[in-house]
């Protein structure tokens, strides 16, 4: 048997970790944010493409640029993170497979031949990392606050205006606000999602 994380690295990452609707004023050091980022890359994507793009928002200035593009009910939330991720995807992902993928050359073509396989590739594979991000800061003592309620096209007009990149969802990070946190909702059981066959 392999190594495994002990129940309290469960925990953290998994079984009492929870998505903060509150943060308290604590900052998160930039040398933090790039451990988190140096962590989640090692997360496996197809043919080790990592199509994920990322914008750390721990500025006001960043947080007023990023304030009209975000839904009435994550409003306050995201303003009161210390940040907030912006995970998108890159579109052409494909150009940086000669460096991250060398044993196969012809591995880019792959892909500039299908702009739909392009697209869905970016799009699976940037949203796996994005969740590799929301374990990562939880593995390194932060919480994590994933949203999807913004509206992409203003977020991309903001931050990605040339189109290349395109936002997939918002993430807020820091060190939540126990107090703020809803009773956890139910999960399926394995008998309801889950098949062995």
């Amino acid at each position: 048997m392999r190594d495994t994380l002990d129940s309290a690295g469960q925990d953290l990452i998994f079984r009492k970790a929870r998505t903060q609707n509150g943060w308290k004023p604590e900052k998160v050091a930039e040398a933090l944010m790039r451990e988190i980022y140096d962590l989640m890359k090692m997360g496996p994507t197809s043919a080790n493409s990592s199509p994920a793009r990322f914008i750390f928002i721990a500025s006001k200035a960043g947080k007023e640029k990023l304030k009209p593009a975000v839904a009435e009910g994550n409003l306050a939330k995201t303003m009161e993170a210390p940040v907030t991720v912006i995970i998108g995807y890159d579109t052409q992902f494909y150009e940086y497979l000669p460096e991250l993928f060398p044993h196969a050359p012809g591995m880019k073509n792959y892909f500039t031949s299908s702009e739909a396989m392009a697209q869905e590739t970016a799009f699976r594979n940037g949203t796996l990392q994005g969740a590799y991000l929301i374990i990562a800061a939880r593995a390194l003592g932060l919480d994590a606050g994933p949203m999807s309620g913004f509206d992409p096209a203003k977020v991309n007009a903001a931050f990605w205006p040339d189109g290349r990149v395109k936002a997939n969802f918002l993430c807020n990070i820091g060190i939540g606000d126990e107090s703020k946190l809803f009773d956890r909702s139910p999960r399926l059981s394995f008998e309801k999602a889950c098949q062995i066959i």
